[in-house]
C-alpha cells in the first residue's frame, strides 16, 4: 500500500491530488507533492469564493504535517495567485491550511490536543517542533472554538482569580457548572468591577437573567457585581474564606478578651491558648488538649465563641434531600483542594457545597 492511498483515505483533500512521496536531503523528512486537480478553480482567501487564477509561484511551500515512524512530515505545494474582482491578486486558499501557518490545520489539532496533557515546551520537544508553532496551534483551536460557541442557557457559574506572573497581578476567570456542562466561558485581566462587569456584556441580559446559582469567594467586587448583575441568583460563598473569617473573629474575641483580663489583675488563663480554640480537635496535640479541657471550665467569651464554631462546624454535614435536588455538582472537588491553605480545607467529612 502506497503512502498518498493512505493520506487519500484518512486526509483527502478536495481539488488537490498527492505525489510520491520521497526523503528530503537531510534524510529526517518526508516530503509529500501535492498538486492541484486538472480543472480546478482556486479559491480566493478573502472572499472563500472560486476565482480566475493569476500566476504560481516557482517556490514550493512547505506545511507540516503530523509525523509517523520517528520522520518530520511536509506537504509541498507551490501556491497559486488568483485574480479576484474584489479582493485583487491575493494567495489562494488551501484547504489543509490556514493563511501563513507554517502548519497544517490537522497538525494543529494534534498539537493544541497535546498540549492540554503536556507543557507547550514539553510537547514542542516531543514532537520536533517549535514552540512557537504550539502557540499557533491553541490560539488556532481557540479562536475557532469562540467563534462556534453556543452559549445557551446557562444556570449556575462559578468566578475566582488565578495570580499570573510575579506580584499582584490576576486574571478573572468564569466557569459554567451546570449539571452535565463545565466549561470555561471566559477570561479577563485583573479582578476588578470593570473587569468583571465585561463578562456579563459579553452574555447579555438575556442570558444573565437564566442564572441561578452563582458561586465565588468574598472578594467585595466580585460580591457588588454579582449583586447587581444576577440579583435573582443564590450566591454561594466558598467554604475557605467563610471559615477564615469565623476564626479570625474568634482570635479577635480571645485577643480582646486577654487583653482585657490582664489589665484587671487576673490570672491569664488565656495565654498560649491561640491554636487549642483555632485548630480542629483532631489536630490537637496532648498538650494542647489539656489546655482546651481547662479552659471549658470558664465561663469565657472566647470558650463560648469556640462552642458557637464547633457547633457552626456542624453545617457543612448537612445533608437535605430537597436542597441536593437543585445544587448542580461540588465547584472543586476535595482531592484538588490545597491541603496547606487551611485546617478546615483538608476535612475528611468534605460537603458538596452548591
Amino acid at each position: 500500500m502506497r503512502l498518498p492511498r493512505i493520506l487519500n483515505q484518512c486526509h483527502p483533500i478536495p481539488g488537490f491530488v498527492y505525489g510520491q512521496a520521497s526523503f528530503a536531503q537531510d534524510q529526517q523528512a518526508v516530503l509529500i507533492p501535492v498538486r492541484p486537480r486538472k480543472r480546478s478553480t482556486a479559491l480566493c482567501s478573502g472572499r472563500h469564493q472560486p476565482a480566475p487564477g493569476y500566476d504560481q509561484s516557482r517556490t514550493p511551500r512547505r506545511f507540516e504535517f503530523i509525523g509517523f515512524w520517528g520522520y518530520l512530515v511536509f506537504l509541498v505545494y507551490c501556491m497559486r495567485r488568483v485574480n479576484c474582482q474584489q479582493c485583487g491578486v491575493v494567495v489562494e486558499e488551501v484547504p489543509w491550511g490556514m493563511g501563513k501557518h507554517a502548519s497544517t490545520k490537522v497538525h494543529m489539532h494534534f498539537l493544541g490536543h497535546w498540549a492540554r496533557k503536556l507543557s507547550w515546551k514539553e510537547t514542542a520537544e516531543e514532537f520536533r517542533t517549535s514552540w512557537d508553532k504550539v502557540h499557533d496551534a491553541v490560539e488556532y483551536l481557540v479562536t475557532w472554538g469562540l467563534e462556534h460557541r453556543v452559549l445557551g442557557a446557562i444556570r449556575a457559574i462559578g468566578v475566582d482569580e488565578i495570580q499570573r506572573g510575579k506580584g499582584h497581578k490576576y486574571l478573572t476567570l468564569v466557569y459554567q457548572i451546570d449539571l452535565g456542562c463545565t466549561r470555561l466561558l471566559w477570561i479577563g485581566k485583573e479582578r476588578t468591577v470593570k473587569t468583571f462587569k465585561e463578562f456579563f456584556a459579553m452574555i447579555g441580559p438575556g442570558v444573565s437573567a437564566k442564572i441561578e446559582f452563582v458561586c465565588s469567594d468574598m472578594w467585595k467586587p466580585y460580591l457588588g457585581v454579582i449583586r447587581e448583575k444576577c440579583s435573582q441568583a443564590l450566591n454561594i460563598l466558598d467554604r475557605f474564606h467563610i471559615v477564615a473569617k469565623v476564626n479570625k473573629a474568634l482570635d479577635d474575641i480571645r485577643s480582646a478578651e486577654a487583653r482585657r483580663m490582664k489589665g484587671d489583675g487576673y490570672e491569664p488563663v488565656l495565654s498560649k491558648s491561640r491554636w487549642c480554640l483555632l485548630k480542629r480537635p483532631a489536630n490537637l496535640t496532648a498538650n494542647q488538649k489539656v489546655k482546651l479541657k481547662d479552659l471549658v471550665r470558664y465561663n469565657l467569651q472566647s470558650v463560648r465563641a469556640y462552642l458557637l464554631k464547633e457547633d457552626f462546624q456542624q453545617l457543612w454535614n448537612y445533608e437535605s434531600t430537597a436542597l441536593g435536588s437543585q445544587v448542580p455538582r461540588p465547584m472543586v472537588p476535595p482531592g484538588d483542594a490545597l491541603a496547606d491553605r487551611a485546617d478546615d480545607e483538608s476535612r475528611q467529612n468534605f460537603t458538596r457545597s452548591p
